[in-house]
């Protein structure tokens, strides 16, 4: 009733004209206005000064737009879901035909935010690769390997070159030839056992077997015992939240903003997780690990939006590659680049959220479609083998990866297996009949997801959180 109250007084305010001089009152602060508006939102008691702002916020916005909440423009303009936005951008990035509505809102957001989306500060491409300039990429790289530091506007382009084209692709002066065809059938690590895959054994955890080992599988369920609604400061509250976050590339966002909704909307989860895609376009394993990269001031502000702190991060889902890892070498070459990376990644997160307890790894989807060289096959099925390795490290206690206080410092979350993505194209998986068709796969590039592709995994997560023993205990109601 208080927060019903509340918004009628708003509604009947934006609905009385004043006219005020220019200069009578100082600038309004739209983010402070939308914090307040989330604050009410949540139910929390907002004071009359406090509601006044608010109410001369919204009438200072113009006529048709919505609550201060929703837009992330400092000032007035067109009223829009960002959420919305973005799942809309990556749909059109990733090939998928929008809707004329679809493609007329996109539009309409991006040219009301400069052409710019969020976190980017650089103008949305129009499409394709013509716009980098692989010159000045390829001159970028090379100081990058003479350990010179880019500023922030060089550094992002060049990960939009690297994304847009592959690391071939710039050091070749061109966008590389497209990968041959690809005709060979592979086993999912799951179904081969002790067969043997160039020197590696099959099963998630090793040894053919798909499921950790009892001491790990005891810890596991030990520090999921610890997941419970915080509060901001880290504290246990019943009304607190738990943070559920994301880590990867443009796949790994667009797979996660539609886990989001189906989640969001599925009756059996637990009120106080919060589910944030933290995951952003073109940042694969090797931005990551770098501490000072500023995909970590996106990740913030994304968390501030959904109104978590850092304390309240707890459980984070990551699903990573690299850019033309042909650049890496064959394997196992390109797999231990990515797992090196992989582990300075997680180290970076544990530092950043101190409550972060448990990783779930997912490797990456069927790439046999790819008509590139950014992530194509047998690197896409490979990679399973660098989640593998970091979760087997970490049970045999090597260096970097302790997650246990009592055997010394912590230095990373505990690792867990999340659902196993990969299946060779449309032979069904055993399991459960996973395949990916071509229709799955954008037409652009065979790559990135459609949307039944992005549904077919954001199910599989889905059940993996409903159903699995480290998770249920509170992701489930």
């Amino acid at each position: 009733m208080r927060m019903l109250l509340f918004l009628v007084s708003l509604t009947l305010a934006t609905l009385s004209v004043t006219s005020q001089s220019q200069g009578e009152e100082p600038p309004i602060d739209f983010d402070k206005a939308r914090q307040l508006f989330e604050r009410a939102k949540r139910g929390e008691t907002v004071s009359e000064e406090d509601r006044a702002y608010v109410k001369r916020a919204m009438q200072a916005r113009p006529q048709g737009t919505g609550d201060p909440a929703r837009s992330n423009a400092p000032t007035g303009g067109a009223d829009f879901d960002m959420e919305k936005v973005r799942t809309l951008h990556q749909r059109r990035q990733s090939g998928d035909t929008l809707s004329a509505e679809d493609e007329a809102y996109l539009k309409r957001a991006i040219a009301s935010r400069g052409g710019k989306l969020e976190g980017s500060g650089k103008p949305t491409p129009s499409g394709g690769s013509g716009s980098i300039d692989t010159a000045k990429a390829r001159a970028l790289l090379e100081r990058k390997k003479k350990g010179d530091d880019l500023n922030s506007e060089d550094d992002a382009f060049v990960r939009r070159a690297v994304s847009a084209l592959g690391m071939a692709g710039i050091t070749g002066g061109g966008k590389p030839s497209p990968p041959t065809p690809w005709t060979k059938h592979l086993t999912p690590l799951t179904e081969f056992g002790t067969g043997k895959y160039k020197g590696q054994d099959g099963g998630l955890y090793g040894s053919g077997v798909n499921e950790p080992p009892k001491s790990h599988r005891d810890a596991a369920l030990k520090l999921s015992a610890l997941i419970r609604p915080l509060d901001a400061e880290g504290a246990e509250s019943a009304e607190g939240k738990i943070g559920l976050i994301s880590i990867g590339l443009s796949n790994t966002t667009q797979e996660y903003s539609r886990f989001k909704q189906l989640a969001d909307a599925d009756p059996a989860k637990s009120k106080g997780v919060i589910i944030v895609d933290t995951s952003q376009n073109g940042q694969t394993a090797q931005y990551w690990a770098d501490t000072n990269a500023t995909l970590w001031q996106t990740v913030d502000e994304r968390l501030k939006n959904a109104g978590l702190s850092a304390k309240q991060v707890q459980v984070a889902w990551m699903k990573q590659a690299e850019a033309g890892p042909a650049q890496f070498g064959d394997f196992p070459e390109h797999a231990k680049q990515l797992e090196g990376n992989l582990m300075l990644s997680l180290a970076n997160l544990k530092q950043r959220f101190s409550n972060l307890r448990i990783v779930y790894l997912s490797s990456r989807i069927y790439a046999g479609y790819a008509t590139t060289a950014l992530n194509p096959e047998p690197y896409a099925y490979e990679e399973a083998f660098s989640m593998r390795g970091l979760i087997q490290d970490q049970i045999a206690e090597k260096p970097g990866l302790n997650y246990d206080a009592a055997r010394g410092p912590v230095q990373a979350p505990l690792l867990l297996w999340g659902p196993y993505l990969w299946t060779d194209g449309e032979t069904p998986r055993k399991s459960d009949g996973l395949n990916y068709t071509r229709n799955d796969l954008s037409h652009a590039d065979g790559t990135h997801p459609t949307q039944s592709g992005q549904t077919k995994v954001a199910s599989l997560l889905l059940t993996f959180l409903k159903n699995d023993a480290t998770a249920k205990t509170w992701f489930v109601k």
